[in-house]
């Protein structure tokens, strides 16, 4: 993949910062969810180290011939705008039935209360309208992507874009 323009200097300072050149592990920059408001949101969890984990639908990445991510694989967090807010590296990746989503999950990926319960009230919305995007049928036994991750490379103050 390659580094957006809007990313580019960002990576640059992050790549100063790395021992040797992390360019090969990039994996993709990217913002949380479908609309700037919970997208801006998840990013500033992330960058206060509320959120270290997101789940995806396998489907999505089948739809857009997209490998999964692998463990060292380092990763841009954009606002909505695509504003660069950090680099994350990937610590690990399964593939579990929604239903099978544990609650150690839902309190690492840190949204809401922190609760399985909240993580399956809002995750049943998101896959929902990902599931009508991608012409699926949301289940229970649908194949979701947990993937658990560390910032490596926040911004900071002052820094521009």
């Amino acid at each position: 993949m390659e580094i957006p323009a809007t990313a580019r200097a960002f990576w640059a300072e992050f790549k100063a910062s790395w021992p040797g050149d992390p360019t090969a592990k990039f994996y993709e920059a990217f913002h949380f969810d479908d609309n700037a408001s919970d997208a801006d949101a998840l990013a500033q969890l992330v960058l206060r180290g509320a959120k270290g984990a997101t789940a995806g639908l396998a489907w999505a990445f089948e739809s857009a011939h997209k490998p999964l991510p692998l463990p060292g694989d380092l990763s841009i967090v954009t606002r909505f705008s695509g504003e660069p807010v950090c680099v994350i590296e990937t610590k690990s990746v399964r593939i579990v039935p929604f239903a099978e989503v544990d609650s150690d999950f839902a309190a690492t990926e840190g949204e809401g209360d922190g609760s399985l319960a909240y993580w399956r009230r809002a995750h049943t919305a998101y896959f929902a309208r990902e599931c009508a995007r991608l012409d699926r049928e949301f289940s229970d036994a649908m194949p979701v992507v947990c993937e658990e991750f560390r910032v490596v490379f926040p911004r900071k103050a002052g820094n521009a874009a």
